[in-house]
């Protein structure tokens, strides 16, 4: 598929464990992915090229170009099973650890293709970090111990360092305040959505480039969605953030830039739309667009 921004057909190496060109399924409905070009001068964080992901033999998303703006809050919409959270996944490869799964095109994060020979997955999913649907903290640990269980895996022993980005992380998920006199309480005796904003701490604590957010809001009450959709605004200012919602609303109210995924004749997610959200939400330039955000179908 070609390059939304300059028309060029792009490279796709075919490394071990991934699907060689030929193989792939076209994207014969989705025309240039339906997607304009950053705005000037945003710098890009994430380049997807021609990108497919696979279960075993089934296509479950096919085909999808997109740059992600450095210091944003990208969403992805969709019906549910059009491969929204398939497609995050692969931005950090964590879709490989699904049975017989593989991923075709080329992800790269500031310029380094992540599925490259001699990339280790563990350092990317550490510039990647990503917050689930449903909050969970480690069971067994305090709310401190759960911050700073990154920083352990990753080697550092020092106490007074570990004290100090946990206090850090926390204030940053804007939940400092609320168990600075809580520390060795179980992460699991906090509020649902005081255990996510835990869950988002944990994630920055190893300070990562991205965040990815899958549903992050749907178990939550509308008051702990507020303020799960405030910190999305606040930690855009240091990081990439890219969710996916089925929340129409939230898109809107939390994106700079909004994609629209739809499954095809094929069975598989491809990209219809991906603009700003004014642009998503009231004048979309395709039907199928139009007819899901007025609830036409999904």
């Amino acid at each position: 598929m070609a390059d939304v921004r300059t028309g060029e057909q792009p490279r796709v190496p075919a490394p071990a464990g991934r699907e060689p060109e030929a193989s792939r399924a076209g994207s014969p409905w989705a025309t240039a992915n339906g997607a304009t070009p950053l705005p000037p001068g945003r710098a890009v964080a994430i380049s997807a090229r021609d990108v497919s992901a696979w279960y075993g033999a089934k296509l479950a998303v096919s085909g999808i170009t997109m740059d992600i703006a450095k210091n944003s809050v990208t969403a992805l919409i969709g019906p549910s099973g059009c491969g929204k959270s398939t497609y995050i996944r692969c931005f950090n490869r964590m879709h490989e650890f699904a049975p017989n799964a593989r991923v075709g095109g080329t992800i790269e994060v500031d310029g380094n293709d992540i599925y490259a020979p001699g990339v280790d997955p563990a350092r990317v999913r550490q510039r990647i970090g990503m917050v689930f649907q449903k909050p969970n903290p480690f069971p067994t640990m305090s709310i401190a111990e759960n911050v700073a269980a990154g920083l352990r895996f990753l080697g550092i022993r020092s106490k007074s360092e570990i004290a100090d980005r946990v206090e850090s992380s926390l204030k940053l998920a804007a939940l400092w305040e609320e168990v600075k006199d809580d520390l060795k309480k179980p992460g699991i005796a906090l509020s649902g959505g005081q255990q996510q904003r835990l869950c988002i701490a944990r994630t920055i604590a190893v300070e990562p480039e991205v965040v990815l957010m899958d549903e992050p809001c749907s178990a939550l009450d509308p008051v702990a969605t507020l303020k799960i959709e405030d910190l999305m605004r606040g930690l855009a200012e240091r990081y990439t953030i890219v969710i996916v919602t089925h929340n129409m609303q939230q898109a809107a109210r939390v994106s700079d830039q909004t994609a629209f995924l739809l499954m095809g004749d094929d069975g598989a997610g491809h990209l219809v739309e991906y603009r700003p959200p004014q642009d998503i939400f009231t004048n979309p330039h395709d039907k199928r667009t139009e007819d899901y955000i007025t609830g036409r179908f999904g």
